[in-house]
């Protein structure tokens, strides 16, 4: 029958199935037929089953067992059954494959009324699902935030969801273990606690019940909200209604759902009767008197362990549930220690520091209380100062917050839900000072400041304070001598004031008080004009007269007012001037007074009365005065001023007159006469309103005269000038004298003409009288004279002037030096020579004084009449059998050479050439009508001997002879010149002694030289190797090739040598030779070695017989080496180096051997043998000895164990002489014994345990077996072995032995010291060495040397000082952000730098595409960074091919122009330089940078002609010539420098040089310090021992202490 299953926890067993339960009602309740397709991991197979609506009423009609079905058993993933509409199965089918256990439930068929929520709400109904299947997905946890999956008990199991869609469009899947949205997980991840119990019926159920706690967090709960569920309202509270604020999120469903065999049950939930200990109403748990915890804080879940529990009656489950006698009270404490902690609903703000409360009864209450200045409470913030109302408070408070308290230390912003809150009572007029605490759940949030306000005012308008009233009875401005008016005030108990000007006290008052009020005594004699301010104060009757009542001011008030100036009774003139200007407007300033002397407003209507004799009156405040009379200068006068109706009514005043200002110019004379070319002069005046000459600072006059220099005069000074004209032309002038001041004077002047000579005219008297222009072209025969030339000369009024000697001195002309004076005086020049040439065109001057006057022509050549026939030729060489490139021009010139252009069209035609081999069939005679002149075309000789060739052209009368010489045609064969004699032989590995020399020819026979012509040799057939100096080569100047045969290697027959040539790709054929390999009898071959394969080789022993032939070239031995070039190599291991050669004696060490024998051919080859392999062995065993040679060993006569152990752990081995383990077959037994050193006698020998000498096992404490003191002993180890015949070597241990510890100490020190100051010479040795070493590596590159630590480190601060200089300074960067890591060289732009910043330009931007490349290591590196970022461009070096350069045999084949190099030669790699030199070789290839373009066209037309591929071609002035031939256009063009990301440039070489300066003196500062340390330690260990200070200290002194040390030890060693 059924067994239930063990609990587990939450009922995760799927005690019946963890799907099946439910399916086909569900499964129907969505379509009419399901397919269950399902595999267990046990079975092999898949099985499917098919149940559908249609069948079920198929079988029911034919009375047939409805629930009778066949199940199909197929193989994983074959869906061969599936037909017609269900091929979308197949997809499903096909997934199978692979996986080891799986259910697929297939529904078709889908009611169209779940149609639409299938589609529209995908999302919801998977969000359902996952919270159905929680427990099985995400275990008894549930879905806990970073909870690794599978733990806790959980089933693992993964539920995929996928939609599906019969179009194209793809599949939407979602796997229930990604949603995070389900209201189990809301509910898991924002509970703080829970509570966990458990029930059981009596038939054996259990139920699992747990409770989540969802706090309430500042203003809202955290009980997440069910999409699926419409919550409920809130419940009514009885508890101040404070839930419905605190927003209910449970509503009112029931209490808990459930869970059965791990999933929900759908609709079954369990209401408050089952469970009525959380559902009942419990007492308040007020903690600061907050809110009752009520079901809405709660997700509550039960979990049925088995089918039946489920089923049980309800009344059943809740007898099982009351069984639980204390969960009601563990619940309660559950509860209320997650409302203490968790729940938080006041935030403190802005902590003000710890406080004491003493008004707290309790002691132990009292303190720590927090207090803050700020709370936020349900959203809304509440600050110190701030007012507020209570509630339910007796009375009701209304006050200003001092403080908020929390109990506890607290420090910064901190939640709560409780607290109190300190404030002072409203108004402060009636409660003074008086503060309350109450609780914050007291605060009033409802009340608004507004009524808060106006109930405070309420209470102060309702008390019977004091109030003031002030009452003022005038204006505040107060003529001189008026009292203050009285003040008076009413229902106050004492009033005084202040009188005060600008701050500065100047009076007391005090009050007078009356029946109505308080009254002030009157103020006498304020003369001082200013602004006044009375104080009036109200105080308390008290002795300290406080203003402060209720903690604010009592009124008071300010009385302020001005004292103004009085009427006017005197006046007093200000600043009057000492001079006064004829016609010059003057002011007199008048100042009125009252009669304290202050100064006032004048009189309405105000007439001043001014006289003086010279004065024109205007009655006027300000009264102008016209000066009109020149003789009243200087002179002082009085004024009299009078303003009528004052006390003191008349002024007077004293003043002098001076001239006036600018009012006129005055120009004498005018008009103004003046000669041409003559300056003119004339003066000028200023003068006043009154005719009077002014002098006045910056007075200047000028004069504009149009077209010429403006003048000036200064006339500031006098008043007057005189102004003088630049040089006058022959022209009237109208012109302006000018001063800023005055009006304009217009002045006339005339120019008349002078008899200066101001013209030249020429003449040439010939045939008739020809007149010359000047500036003249004049056409003249080439090589004519123009004679006959006469001059004439007029001055500025155009009258002739007659030549004078005086004149005619000054007359020069440019063509000749030589001029007769004579004839210049009769107006005769020199004749003129014509030049011969038409394009020599001359320019022709003739001056006087110095080009004054000159007059000047240009005479241009005309060619002569036709002298002969000329030839021009471009290029006067040809080559035999082509035809001349360029044409030849034929002109008829004049004797001067002049083309005179008189050949025409029908010329042509009649002309015509002879020559020797000339080709007549093309030669053209063509007419060039733009040049006059004819052109030959088709110039050929096609025989004849090379060298000049006279060509005779004829036209009529004329005849031109030219020479042409003539070449070697083009390249059409190759001639053997010279080489060995025939029949040729050749021993195999030999040379042929004597070179083979080839000619170029054309194919007349005759030499070529075009080097252009590469000659090549090869052998037939290939089998053979042929070494030669070189394989091709072009020919030489005279076109002969020379190929020397250095080496012949192949088997023995007949071969050929041919020579062949190439020109522009073309083949030109060449002689064969014939030759034949003999073997060579005295070249070795072959080392054949044999040996006995069976020897075996003991280590130290000799090795057996090796048998070495030399076997020659035609097989047979060799007997004419020398045998001292043979040898034998010996080395461990079976690598391929040789590192040694040995003797006829085995290696002392056991191990794997390789022998290999060699045969020196010459200094540099050598013939090698077969590697043999050979195992050295131990030879036959010779003694016992240690693994590890034991030290010396000091034992005294003691009880102490530790002064007589010998040995305490040591193994013993049967070896050979060498060291070797040999004894692994042996067995046997070691006897152990002592005996005494050789030519010792000792009395008593130091006796084993048991007081026997000889024992078998290892050596114990000899007790009460004492040896002499002082005493060397030896411990012998002897094996016995009963299968080796010959005894072996016994192990001897020496040891020393003492009657007492002291001297046991003594020789244990002696022997310490030595094997220290041993290992102290060594070190001592190996660092003075190294200290050499640097040393004189230092005085190669140092000059000076340093012997002490603190120079050197001198010497490398400045060394590091200069090197970060150099790092310092500005120098070309990469801009482009660089890669690193580890298999990682970085980016192509950062691996290298360019020091020329042109070829940096241009080689940045060929590789602009590659600059950002990633250079990897590994191929894995570079695949990793292309998954993470397929952008990136990436290279890894195990995947770079490297191409070979472009030069032949390492030489070159033309001497190039234009500076060719690799391009990767100038790059510089600052680090990984063999991996950088790898990546750029395959990146720039063999690109060659050069200088130009011109030079890169003609580099690659040559190396092409060579047939050989031809690199891309770079020049430094930023252009490409592509590998295909390529160039032009912006592609090939590199952009502007600043576009370019550029490589950088590197450190100067000195940079370079200070490093290796600095690691250098690094080393040699550590060698130094070591060697201090050496020798402080050697001098250390030297003060230890008294005997040994005395020696020196050096090595020499060392080895002299271990020599008595070994004399103490008595030489034992």
């Amino acid at each position: 029958g059924y067994v239930c299953p063990e609990p587990v926890p939450r009922s995760l067993n799927s005690d019946i199935s963890y799907f099946g339960v439910g399916g086909k009602q569900a499964a129907f309740h969505i379509g009419d037929s399901v397919r269950m397709i399902s595999k267990p991991i046990s079975s092999p197979d898949v099985h499917e089953l098919v149940l559908s609506k249609e069948e079920f009423q198929k079988k029911e009609q034919n009375k047939e067992d409805v629930y009778k079905g066949t199940i199909l058993n197929r193989k994983p993933g074959d869906f061969s059954h599936i037909k017609g509409n269900e091929a979308f199965l197949q997809d499903i089918i096909r997934e199978e494959t692979g996986k080891h256990s799986f259910t697929a439930v297939v529904i078709t068929g889908i009611c169209p009324e779940h149609m639409k929520y299938l589609k529209q709400d995908f999302k919801e109904w998977t969000r359902k699902l996952a919270h159905f299947y929680h427990y099985y997905i995400h275990g008894v946890d549930g879905n806990l935030q970073n909870k690794p999956q599978g733990s806790n008990g959980s089933p693992a199991i993964d539920i995929l969801v996928t939609r599906r869609y019969k179009s194209s469009k793809s599949p939407i899947g979602v796997n229930l273990r990604n949603v995070n949205d389900d209201i189990q997980t809301l509910y898991i991840n924002s509970a703080v606690d829970t509570f966990e119990f458990k029930a059981t019926t009596q038939e054996g159920g259990i139920v699992d019940g747990i409770l989540r706690y969802h706090p309430f967090l500042y203003d809202k709960e955290t009980y997440p909200k069910d999409p699926n569920i419409i919550q409920a309202p809130p419940e009514d509270d009885n508890d101040e209604n404070e839930a419905a604020v605190m927003n209910q999120a449970r509503g009112k469903r029931d209490i808990f759902e459930c869970f059965w065999n791990g999933r929900l049950i759908p609709y079954t939930t369990i209401s408050d009767p089952a469970f009525y200990w959380v559902g009942k109403k419990k007492k308040k748990l007020t903690i600061c008197r907050f809110e009752t915890v009520k079901l809405a804080k709660f997700s509550m879940y039960l979990f049925f362990f088995s089918f039946f529990c489920a089923c049980v009656d309800c009344h059943i489950l809740q007898k099982a549930a009351k069984t639980s006698r204390n969960i009601q009270k563990e619940f309660t404490q559950w509860l209320q220690k997650c409302h203490t902690q968790f729940d938080k609903q006041v935030k403190f703000l802005n902590c003000m520091g710890i406080v004491t409360r003493n008004d707290v009864p309790t002691k132990k209450m009292q303190h720590p209380w927090t207090a803050f200045s700020a709370i936020e409470l349900d959203g809304k913030i509440y600050k110190e100062g701030e007012t507020l109302k209570s509630q339910k408070t007796q009375p009701v408070l209304y006050g200003t917050v001092l403080c908020f308290l929390l109990y506890g230390e607290h420090g910064g912003d901190v939640y709560a839900t409780g607290g109190q809150v300190d404030i002072r009572r409203e108004p402060m007029e009636l409660y003074e000072n008086f503060t309350k605490i109450i609780p914050i759940s007291k605060i009033d949030r409802t009340a608004t400041i507004e009524s808060i306000s106006k109930n405070i005012e309420n209470d102060r308008d309702n008390s019977s304070l004091p109030d003031l009233y002030f009452f003022c009875i005038d204006s505040s401005n107060y003529p001189l001598h008026h009292p203050l008016l009285q003040v008076s005030i009413e229902s106050v108990f004492l009033v005084f004031g202040i009188g005060s000007k600008g701050g500065k006290k100047i009076a007391d008052l005090s009050a007078q008080s009356t029946k109505f009020g308080h009254w002030f005594e009157k103020i006498e004699s304020l003369t001082s004009l200013g602004k006044y301010t009375l104080s009036l104060k109200t105080a308390i009757r008290d002795k300290d007269l406080s203003t402060v009542y209720g903690g604010k001011e009592l009124p008071s008030y300010e009385l302020k007012f001005t004292i103004k100036e009085g009427n006017a009774e005197s006046f007093t003139v200000l600043n009057p001037a000492d001079s006064v200007r004829v016609g010059v407007p003057f002011n007199i300033h008048l100042e009125m007074k009252d009669c304290y002397g202050h100064p006032t407003t004048p009189p309405s209507k105000l007439q001043p009365v001014i006289q003086c004799k010279w004065v024109t009156l205007n009655l006027f405040i300000l009264t102008i005065f016209q000066l009109l009379k020149e003789n009243l200068f200087l002179q002082i006068y009085d004024l009299d001023v009078t303003v009528p109706g004052l006390k003191k009514d008349t002024q007077t005043i004293k003043t002098r007159l001076l001239p006036g200002n600018p009012h006129s110019l005055h120009v004498k004379p005018n008009p103004v006469k003046v000669e041409n070319g003559n300056p003119a002069s004339f003066s000028v005046e200023v003068h006043d309103e009154a005719g009077n000459i002014t002098a006045n600072p910056r007075q200047m006059v000028r004069c504009q005269i149009p077209g010429l220099q403006l003048v000036s005069s200064d006339c500031s000074k006098t008043g007057a000038g005189q102004i003088v004209t630049p040089i006058m032309k022959n022209s009237d002038y109208s012109f302006t004298v000018i001063h800023n001041d005055v009006p304009d004077v217009t002045v006339e002047m005339k120019v008349v003409p002078s008899n200066r000579i101001s013209r030249m005219e020429l003449f040439s008297l010939v045939e008739e009288k020809l007149e010359l222009r000047n500036k003249e072209r004049i056409e003249w025969q080439a090589g004519g004279l123009l004679q006959n030339l006469v001059y004439k000369l007029y001055d500025e009024s155009n009258k002739e002037v007659a030549v004078t000697p005086e004149i005619a001195s000054n007359i020069k002309v440019n063509w000749t030096g030589e001029v007769n004076l004579r004839a210049l005086v009769k107006g005769r020049l020199p004749d003129v020579r014509v030049p011969t040439k038409v394009q020599d065109q001359r320019f022709y001057q003739v001056s006087y004084q110095d080009q004054s006057v000159s007059f000047c022509f240009t005479i241009v050549p005309c060619p002569d009449e036709p002298a002969r026939l000329k030839a021009s030729l471009p290029k006067n060489t040809v080559k035999l059998g082509e035809t001349l490139d360029e044409t030849i021009e034929l002109e008829l010139v004049d004797q001067y050479d002049n083309v005179t252009k008189r050949l025409t069209a029908a010329a042509a035609e009649s002309m015509t050439v002879e020559a020797e081999g000339l080709d007549q069939s093309n030669i053209q005679f063509l007419w060039q009508e733009s040049s006059g002149s004819a052109a030959v075309t088709g110039v050929r000789f096609k025989s004849g001997p090379l060298g000049p060739r006279e060509l005779c052209f004829s036209y009529n009368n004329y005849t031109e002879r030219v020479i042409v010489k003539v070449e070697a045609g083009i390249p059409a064969k190759l001639k053997l010149l010279s080489g060995p004699e025939l029949p040729l032989q050749v021993l195999n590995g030999r040379g042929i002694p004597k070179p083979f020399l080839v000619q170029l020819c054309d194919e007349w026979g005759n030499p070529s030289p075009d080097q252009r012509v590469v000659v090549e040799i090869s052998t037939s057939p290939s089998t053979v190797k042929v070494m030669n100096s070189v394989i091709s080569q072009p020919v030489d100047t005279e076109g002969k090739a020379s190929f020397t045969v250095n080496a012949v290697t192949g088997s023995k027959g007949y071969y050929q040598l041919e020579f062949k040539g190439c020109f522009n790709r073309n083949p030109i054929p060449g002689p064969s030779v014939n030759f034949s390999i003999l073997p060579d009898p005295n070249k070795p071959v072959k080392l054949s070695v044999n040996y006995n394969a069976n020897a075996r080789f003991p280590a130290g022993g000799t090795f057996p017989v090796f048998s070495v032939t030399v076997v020659s070239d035609d097989g047979s031995p060799m007997a004419t080496f020398n045998p001292a070039d043979l040898s034998m190599w010996w080395w461990k291991g079976e690598s391929l180096s040789r590192p040694k050669t040995v003797n006829k004696e085995i290696p002392q060490t056991v191990g794997r051997y390789t022998i290999q024998f060699s045969l020196r051919i010459d200094k540099v080859e050598a013939l090698l043998s077969n590697q043999i392999n050979v195992n050295v062995v131990a030879n036959k065993p010779f003694k016992l000895g240690p693994e590890c040679q034991p030290r010396t060993r000091v034992v005294s006569y003691s009880t102490d164990i530790t002064s007589r152990i010998l040995v305490e752990n040591m193994t013993l081995k049967i070896m050979d002489q060498h060291g070797n383990p040999a004894g692994q077959d042996l067995n046997g037994v070691v006897l152990i014994s002592m005996k005494c050193p050789a030519g010792e006698q000792r009395r008593s020998l130091p006796l084993f345990e048991g007081e026997t000498s000889t024992i078998k096992m290892t050596l114990k404490e000899g007790k009460n077996s004492p040896g002499d003191d002082g005493g060397r002993y030896i411990v012998m180890f002897k094996a016995e072995l009963t299968m080796l015949p010959i005894p072996l070597s016994p192990f001897e241990l020496p040891f020393h032995f003492y009657n007492d510890s002291e001297n046991q100490s003594k020789m244990s020190e002696l022997t310490r010291k030595k094997d220290e100051l041993n290992t102290l010479y060594n070190n001592y040795e190996s660092s003075w060495n190294t200290y050499v070493e640097l040393r004189q590596m230092l005085t190669r590159k140092i000059f000076t040397i340093f012997t002490s630590v603190p120079d050197v480190l001198r010497l490398l601060r400045e060394k590091m000082a200069e090197k970060e200089r150099i790092e310092r300074l500005p120098r070309r960067k990469c801009t482009i952000p660089n890669y690193s890591g580890q298999n990682i060289l970085g980016k192509v732009g950062h691996l290298a730098v360019i020091a020329d910043d042109d070829a940096a330009w241009v080689i940045s931007w060929h590789l602009s595409g590659d600059m950002d490349c990633i250079i990897t290591k590994t191929t894995e590196e570079a695949q990793k960074i292309y998954h993470q970022d397929c952008r990136q461009q990436v290279m890894a070096l195990d995947s770079i091919f490297v191409p070979l350069p472009h030069i032949r045999n390492g030489q070159g084949l033309f001497q190039p122009r234009g500076n060719p190099i690799y391009a990767r030669h100038l790059l510089v790699y600052p680090e990984n330089e063999k991996d950088c030199e790898l990546v750029f070789k395959n990146l720039l290839g063999d690109t060659i940078l050069m200088d130009d373009m011109d030079s890169a066209t003609n580099y690659r037309k040559a190396v092409v002609q060579n047939r050989i591929s031809c690199p891309t071609i770079l020049t430094r002035q930023g252009n490409r010539l592509s590998a295909k031939g390529k160039f032009g256009g912006l592609h090939n063009k590199a952009p502007s420098r600043d576009r370019v990301n550029m490589f950088g440039a590197p450190l100067p070489p000195y940079y370079y040089t200070l490093k290796d300066d600095i690691d250098l003196l690094s080393k040699y500062q550590v060698t130094l310090e070591k060697k201090k340390q050496s020798e402080d330690e050697r001098d250390r260990i030297v003060k230890k021992s008294p005997e040994i200070q005395q020696n020196q200290q050096r090595m020499s002194v060392i080895r002299k202490e271990l020599d008595e040390i070994e004399r103490q030890l008595g030489r034992f060693f």
